[in-house]
């Protein structure tokens, strides 16, 4: 008896055959229909946004355990109201705004999607020249602005020891600079905070744990105003 080569293609009337009833033809034609348009891979997950936390020791945590400090407490807020984030803690222990100036282009490094900039309250504390605080905040809302990074400007106060021309001429400098660069302000960011003792640490200036966290409450709403802004900004420069 003859054996068939397995490596032959079936009769033409075979293959004939499995199109000779209407339903089967439709089922393979749907099949391949859906082959054809179904997605290679799943889209992946969208990246965190990464957002730099950029200041002095209310930044950094002065004091504090690394999960109490600002950037670890908002990062939780936020991630808690369902939004995928990265909170870089970017805080320097007596930093000025001269410091914060010379050190903000490798901070930069890689660009981050958005900046929350906390500088000025060492420069209140010494008595520094407004003008000077002024110049330097103003540099770095004009590098943040030049490499379209949104920006949430967070205010401080001078101590009124200094007296009222001092205080008004430094309390100013925050309202002026984000009107003139056009980037969110948060008026003041020990608000709810300062000058509480229940909230702030022996020194009477930096927050404790639960300090951090009446400013995180208080300043969240603004954060996500930024965040929705970085999303925006982040897409156009997709398309």
């Amino acid at each position: 008896m003859k054996r068939r080569n397995p490596n032959v293609f079936a009769p033409r009337s075979t293959i004939r055959s499995l199109f000779a009833t209407p339903r089967t033809a439709l089922l393979l034609i749907a099949g391949a229909l859906l082959m054809q348009n179904a997605p290679l891979s799943a889209d992946p997950s969208p990246q965190p946004l990464t957002i730099v936390a950029f200041g002095d020791s209310l930044t950094a945590g002065y004091m504090l355990q690394p999960n109490q400090s600002f950037p670890a407490q908002l990062q939780m807020a936020l991630e808690a109201k369902g939004h995928k984030v990265s909170i870089v803690n970017a805080g320097v222990s007596g930093d000025t705004t001269a410091g914060g100036l010379d050190r903000l282009a490798w901070t930069l490094q890689p660009v981050p999607d958005a900046v929350i900039l906390e500088l000025g309250a060492n420069d209140a504390l010494r008595g520094s020249d407004p003008a000077k605080a002024r110049a330097n905040i103003d540099s770095m809302l004009t590098t943040l602005k030049q490499s379209n990074i949104p920006v949430l400007l967070a205010g401080m106060k001078a101590p009124s020891n200094w007296g009222a021309e001092y205080v008004a001429a430094f309390d100013a400098i925050y309202p002026d600079l984000a009107a003139k660069h056009g980037v969110a302000l948060y008026p003041f960011f020990m608000d709810g905070v300062a000058l509480n003792a229940k909230l702030t640490q022996p020194d009477g200036l930096h927050p404790t744990a639960e300090g951090i966290a009446e400013i995180v409450k208080r300043i969240l709403p603004d954060v996500e105003a930024l965040v929705q802004k970085a999303q925006s900004t982040k897409a156009a420069a997709k398309n």
